[in-house]
């Protein structure tokens, strides 16, 4: 009897295990953590990253969700929204980039080509708490260097 319980519960985790398995919030992130308040200094506020990685975006299923990612976040933004203002997440390039973000809340959401061919995502009522963001390109592996913007002044 315990092998087939066994076999049961192996076949429903192999079901729910979703395609964001390779994405892992937990791990340290690339180019580091950024803790910001809200109204905070300089906005906005820029790390250089180099993009991309070896897995597909597409794994995580959402609109937008396209390019290469790498395993761990490529940085962590712990925020403490406020004061009426949005959050504005974006990336830029001179290559074509892609954006990934796991919320505080555990969802996720992408976006490519916001302004031109650079990603970008305005939260009009931002959650405080976790961001881990990736900044992902069409081609196959990393290596592209790009700019990861945080903003509260949304683009017109």
């Amino acid at each position: 009897m315990f092998p087939r319980t066994l076999a049961v519960a192996a076949a429903a985790l192999a079901m729910t295990a979703g395609s964001v398995v390779a994405q892992d919030v937990n791990r340290r992130p690339s180019f580091g953590t950024l803790n910001l308040n809200f109204n905070f200094a300089p906005d906005p506020t820029v790390v250089n990253i180099t993009a991309g990685g070896t897995i597909p975006a597409e794994r995580i299923g959402g609109p937008g969700c396209v390019g290469s990612i790498a395993t761990p976040p490529d940085v962590r933004l712990n925020y403490r929204a406020g004061g009426g203002l949005p959050l504005y997440i974006s990336a830029t390039a001179r290559s074509d980039v892609t954006l990934v973000i796991n919320l505080p809340n555990g969802r996720w959401i992408c976006n490519d080509d916001f302004r031109g061919t650079d990603p970008g995502i305005v939260f009009t009522n931002p959650q405080s708490g976790q961001y881990d963001i990736w900044i992902g390109h069409y081609g196959r592996g990393a290596g592209v260097p790009a700019q990861l913007l945080i903003s509260e002044i949304a683009p017109r």
